[in-house]
């Protein structure tokens, strides 16, 4: 199995990329994930054959366009933290541009194998219902962008803010076994950025029989694979934690299962 943590890197490659997850680098077959850094007048040209995908502007102003449509104006954050996100979904099989408009633009792809896909799809800040998810300590920001309430094949897209000194994704759960409605299997990235950048998180990732138990440092860019098992992260004090979660599987639905030692803590 491949190293959990997927760091990203200090200054992007030729085409603009700062960290990339393909299902063939992760061992598995539905997830892929990257964050592309455009440098004003930058232009990212991509065919997505075979793939669904959803453009979430971290920080800038993108325009996207290509054989679905063209959209203007999409994000406009100065970075995670500073205000609600924007998600662009686009079908399998279409080419696009994506292009800064307004300086420097850093951009996740979060994508998955798909078909059939769906129409596109611009969600917007005011289309985002923000849930205060967990109680005391284990308190987070839950902002979905493209969860089974939108269209999608195989695509579950969500960001969470986590505030200094509390716990996310808690009590671990886990999502890797296929058994509807009970559970059902995905896989998932976590890609984690903090505020202050100079923080770090901690995040543990572990199967039941423990034939997988890691628990990671993750700084600000990198990523973390969760294969199969429980999961859960750590934000510490003085640090707030975002992370950007991307879930695909065969079917496009998030039940999970509380891992049976902790699940108390939800009574």
């Amino acid at each position: 199995m491949p190293e959990i943590v997927v760091p990203s890197r200090a200054e992007p490659d030729p085409d603009g990329t700062l960290v990339r997850v393909t299902p063939e680098s992760a061992g598995w077959g539905w997830v892929g994930f990257e964050v592309v850094r455009l440098e004003g007048p930058g232009i990212l040209k991509r065919d997505n054959e075979g793939q669904e995908v959803c453009l979430v502007p971290l920080s800038g102003t993108i325009r996207v366009s290509g054989e679905a449509g063209s959209w203007e104006e999409v994000g406009g954050r100065k970075n995670v933290f500073d205000g609600l996100p924007h998600g662009l979904y686009l079908p399998p099989d279409v080419s696009y541009t994506v292009e800064a408009t307004t300086g420097p633009a850093e951009v996740a792809l979060c994508w998955s194998p798909a078909e059939r896909g769906a129409e596109p799809l611009l969600v917007g800040p005011d289309d985002i219902e923000v849930e205060r998810r967990g109680s005391g300590a284990f308190e987070r920001e839950v902002r979905p962008i493209l969860m089974a309430d939108r269209p999608a094949e195989h695509l579950l897209v969500v960001e969470v803010i986590t505030p200094q000194g509390h716990w996310s994704s808690y009590p671990p759960h886990k999502h890797d076994v296929e058994d509807p409605p009970r559970e059902t299997y995905l896989e998932e990235t976590y890609y984690h950025r903090m505020r202050p950048e100079k923080g770090f998180a901690l995040q543990r990732v572990y199967s039941g029989d423990r034939s997988l138990d890691e628990t990671v440092s993750v700084r600000d860019g990198d990523v973390v694979l969760v294969p199969k098992g429980y999961h859960t992260v750590s934000a510490p004090p003085g640090y707030d934690l975002y992370y950007l979660n991307v879930m695909a599987g065969p079917v496009r639905e998030w039940a999970i299962s509380n891992d049976p030692d902790h699940e108390w803590l939800l009574k």
